[in-house]
């Protein structure tokens, strides 16, 4: 969190957010929200999450939107935490803070655990249950009216420009990226194939609870390519757990886990050959993406040696050129065609 909104935030602002949605913080268990301020509170005995999103990240526009979008997924039996309504029958509160403002909102809290990497059950029915509910998130978003949505297009969000975040020694990647969003900004983006998406659907954003998913932590929801909602999942299984491997390992496991979720997918959502051929675009996106995440938020001076492998381990593949993963796409989704 920035230091100039770190000193705003306090014990005081965040009781008095729980407050607006008569819960309790007073034993408030911090949760470690990256981009805003998230605990465990409790109301009437009952667990809740309460977010408080800081007005220089979010407009309080931004905020409802998304909630509305949430509940509306929630009403159409999505496994997402509904939104509940403040005592004053709002979705979202706001909280003065100076000439500031912390916007709150509380959710129910998601049933079941987290899953980790070692788990027996990270494997591939897991993956396919993964493809499910994303599948299930774009086919609702394809059937949403987004006339009172107010959310960012992918190419309004400020790490499209690196060279804000990133110094003259990074000249190569800031150009790469350059390219990189020219060349998607020509793709179609009619509504069968752009739309609203989650836009960060990793394994921290969800827990598993009686063999099902259950998503959380839509703070990133944007209008974008569907097949960005793909890539992520790829992305990060990748990066979290076999980025230490070299190139033709990690795709081998690459290629387990993007069968398996694009089965699961496919029962729940459409998608063409042609789409999935341009994932490494997608893929390159995020690489570029989290190396400017990391100059934003982190004072990578003090940062710890896992956080300055990773963004070494970003540089060095982005420099390169070496994707993330290298697969037969084609071939992928011709088998996975054939198996559902």
């Amino acid at each position: 969190m920035e230091q100039s909104v770190e000193r705003l935030f306090s014990q005081k602002r965040l009781s008095e957010a729980a407050s607006r949605f008569q819960a309790d913080a007073s034993k408030a268990k911090n949760l470690n929200g990256f981009e805003n301020y998230v605990y465990e509170v409790y109301k009437s005995g009952k667990p809740y999450v309460l977010r408080l999103t800081h007005s220089s990240h979010r407009t309080i526009s931004e905020v409802e939107s998304e909630l509305i979008w949430i509940n509306d997924l929630h009403s159409r039996g999505i496994n997402v935490s509904l939104v509940n309504q403040s005592v004053n029958g709002n979705l979202v509160e706001a909280i003065e803070a100076e000439d500031t403002y912390f916007y709150a909102c509380l959710f129910n809290k998601a049933p079941g655990a987290s899953v980790k990497m070692d788990d027996s059950f990270f494997d591939v029915p897991l993956f396919e249950k993964w493809g499910e509910i994303t599948g299930e998130l774009h086919t609702a978003a394809k059937d949403f009216d987004t006339a009172r949505i107010d959310r960012p297009h992918w190419y309004d969000d400020d790490l499209i420009e690196l060279e804000k975040y990133l110094s003259e020694q990074d000249q190569q990647i800031i150009e790469g990226n350059r390219e990189l969003v020219n060349q998607i900004r020509q793709l179609p983006d009619q509504k069968a194939v752009y739309g609203l998406i989650h836009s960060d659907i990793h394994m921290g954003n969800f827990f598993v609870h009686e063999g099902e998913l259950h998503l959380f932590d839509f703070d990133d929801t944007m209008y974008f390519h569907y097949i960005s909602d793909i890539a992520i999942p790829l992305y990060y299984m990748t990066l979290w757990k076999n980025r230490e491997l070299p190139l033709e390992e990690r795709s081998a496991q690459g290629e387990i886990f993007l069968k398996a979720f694009l089965k699961g997918y496919t029962r729940k959502s459409g998608i063409s050959q042609e789409w999935i051929e341009r994932l490494p675009l997608f893929l390159k996106m995020r690489d570029y993406t989290l190396y400017g995440v990391f100059h934003k938020q982190v004072d990578l001076e003090k940062a710890s040696e896992r956080e300055q492998a990773l963004v070494k381990s970003l540089r060095e593949r982005l420099i390169s050129g070496e994707p993330i993963v290298e697969l037969d796409y084609v071939k992928i989704f011709n088998e996975v065609g054939q198996e559902v």
